[in-house]
C-alpha cells in the first residue's frame, strides 16, 4: 500500500474515531465510540500505524472540542496495538477476532484508562460511564475500583461493537486493501 493511501486511512480513522466521541458525548452513551476508527486503521495496516490513529485521533478532538480527552489516547493506542496485532495472526473478518478483541480490550483499557480517570480527573470524565461510576462510588467502593468497574462493561459493549463494525466492513474491502497476515 502506498504511502498516500495509508495517511488517507490514518485521516478517516482520525475522523471516524472523532465523530463517534461526539455522538456518544452528545448523547451520553455509557459507551465510548472513539476507537472504530482506531481498529479499523490497525486492521488495514498494522498495530503501529493504528496506534499512531488512536493517539492522534485523541491529540486532534482534545485541541479541537475536549481537551480531557489527550491523556486517553494513550488508551487508544493500546487499543491499535491489540487490534493490529490480533489481526496480523488472525482474519478480522472472522466472528471470533472481534470477539477476542472486545474480552482483551474490555479488561486492558479501564487497566490503562482508570488511573488517568482517577488521577487526573477524580473518576469523573464527563461521559455516560460516570453514571455507573456515581453508583459504585455511592456503594462505598473508593474512586479507584468505582473507576476501574465502571469502565469494565462500558468497554466490553464499545470494543464488542466497534470491534464487529470493523469486522463488517473489512469484509467489504477489496483483497488488496487487506493487511497480510504473518503465517501461524
Amino acid at each position: 500500500m502506498n504511502k498516500p493511501v495509508k495517511l488517507a486511512i490514518i485521516s478517516t480513522g482520525i475522523a471516524i474515531n472523532i465523530i463517534g466521541s461526539m455522538v456518544s458525548s452528545t448523547v451520553k452513551l455509557p459507551i465510548f465510540l472513539d476507537s472504530i476508527g482506531t481498529m479499523l486503521a490497525a486492521v488495514l495496516l498494522g498495530p503501529w500505524p493504528g496506534a499512531l490513529t488512536g493517539l492522534l485521533g485523541n491529540i486532534i478532538q482534545g485541541v479541537l472540542t475536549d481537551p480531557a480527552s489527550i491523556p486517553f489516547g494513550v488508551v487508544n493506542a493500546v487499543i491499535g496495538l491489540v487490534v493490529g496485532y490480533l489481526s496480523l495472526k488472525r482474519s478480522f473478518e472472522d466472528y471470533v477476532t472481534p470477539l477476542l478483541a472486545g474480552l482483551i480490550l474490555a479488561i486492558l483499557c479501564p487497566v490503562v484508562g482508570t488511573p488517568i480517570a482517577v488521577y487526573l480527573f477524580g473518576g469523573v470524565t464527563g461521559g455516560g460511564v460516570d453514571i455507573l461510576y456515581a453508583i459504585f462510588l455511592k456503594k462505598e467502593m473508593g474512586i479507584f475500583t468505582s473507576a476501574f468497574l465502571a469502565r469494565i462493561p462500558a468497554n466490553l459493549v464499545d470494543k464488542l461493537l466497534s470491534a464487529y463494525m470493523v469486522m463488517l466492513v473489512i469484509r467489504k474491502f477489496p483483497p488488496a486493501m487487506k493487511m497480510k497476515r504473518a503465517s501461524v
